[in-house]
């Protein structure tokens, strides 16, 4: 395993450290027409449990 020689300084850990950003999780429309909730995508909506958009939509969660 690979042991660092010297100390990193703490200015230089700071700036590795400072790219670490977070950002907002992408959210879709739920395709059911009745529901139009948030959700993320590839996931079933957790407001009316269908997955899915178009003719491939289908009911995988109890509502």
């Amino acid at each position: 395993m690979a042991v660092p020689k010297r100390k990193m300084s703490r200015s230089n850990t700071r700036h590795r450290r400072s790219q670490w950003k977070t950002t907002a999780p992408a959210l879709v429309t739920c395709a059911n027409a009745a529901c139009r909730a948030k959700h993320l995508p590839h996931t079933a909506c957790p407001s009316c449990g269908q997955y899915g958009a178009g003719a491939s939509r289908r009911q995988v969660l109890e509502s």
